[in-house]
């Protein structure tokens, strides 16, 4: 069955781990997005081990306070998802159910693309198959949704505009809908907590590493989930996303949500996760 995992570590870093549910379950590995930490999955992984699944969530690379390295190199593609790679040993129950959101939800792509042999199934929150993504870019108004990229890449002025300007910062966040009590969250983890950084390399590595380099179809069976009311990603990478995917695909469109799809809808997405976990038992 193993023993709980609070934290494990890679390449001399440290990650802290939230590990719940029943020891013997099926293993969901449920990965966070920007800018937030494996808090905003609670709700979602509490319902799943409500369910009987045992749900593994780490703070992934820039978050965990002791996995935080200097320099945006060390917060390319390749280097986020082995750390998922090396949790997934870890645990020792692999093969997994993976499900990821947002940035959480790219690293989970690569993950399955490269190591299908970890991965029973793939639940991908927001953020379509690499691929995908970037054919939306010239085929849909994804390019213009993606500003914030480019202004990320800047040094330091993302850092002290959000750290400096509290308004600025509920304001930025609020307007893609997330929750009062989520910015609240952000705010105390992510700026105050000392993420902000760690998160912003993970942009700030895409011109030395792209979206995990040249990325093959995934070979597991896939749900893609996307909100109407998202302000970041389009529908037509959505889309799209099928056209990457050789396993069994399904596409949900949840209507009148918001990026932030954990908090703002669990129970939904527990009922999507767990009916692709079902789908690969039959």
């Amino acid at each position: 069955m193993g023993t709980r995992i609070t934290t494990y570590t890679r390449a001399g870093l440290a990650f802290d781990v939230v590990d719940a549910g029943p020891l013997d379950g099926p293993v969901v590995v449920a990965l966070h997005g920007f800018p937030q930490t494996s808090s905003s999955l609670a709700a979602l992984t509490g319902l799943l081990a409500d369910r009987g699944y045992r749900t593994v969530a780490p703070d992934q690379r820039g978050y965990s306070p002791g996995a935080r390295p200097r320099g945006r190199r060390a917060y390319r593609l390749s280097e986020l998802s082995g750390d998922i790679v090396a949790l997934i040993e870890v645990i020792g129950r692999g093969p997994v159910h993976l499900v990821g959101h947002d940035w959480g939800a790219m690293v989970a792509w690569v993950v399955a693309a490269n190591h299908p042999e970890l991965v029973s199934s793939l639940v991908t929150i927001s953020v379509p198959h690499p691929g995908a993504f970037l054919r939306s870019l010239t085929s849909s108004d994804q390019l213009l949704r993606s500003y914030y990229m480019g202004l990320f890449q800047l040094p330091a002025l993302p850092e002290y505009l959000l750290r400096t300007r509290p308004a600025f910062l509920r304001r930025v966040l609020a307007s893609t809908g997330m929750p009062d009590e989520s910015i609240e969250r952000v705010r105390a983890e992510i700026v105050d907590g000392g993420a902000l950084t760690g998160g912003l390399n993970w942009y700030r590595a895409l011109p030395l590493g792209g979206f995990g380099g040249p990325l093959g179809p995934v070979e597991v069976p896939v749900t893609h989930v996307w909100s109407s009311g998202d302000t970041a990603l389009s529908r037509r990478g959505a889309e799209l996303a099928g056209r990457y995917v050789r396993g069994d695909y399904r596409l949900v469109v949840l209507d009148g949500a918001s990026h932030w799809l954990p908090e703002e809808r669990p129970a939904e997405l527990a009922g999507i996760v767990a009916e692709r976990i079902e789908s690969t038992r039959r």
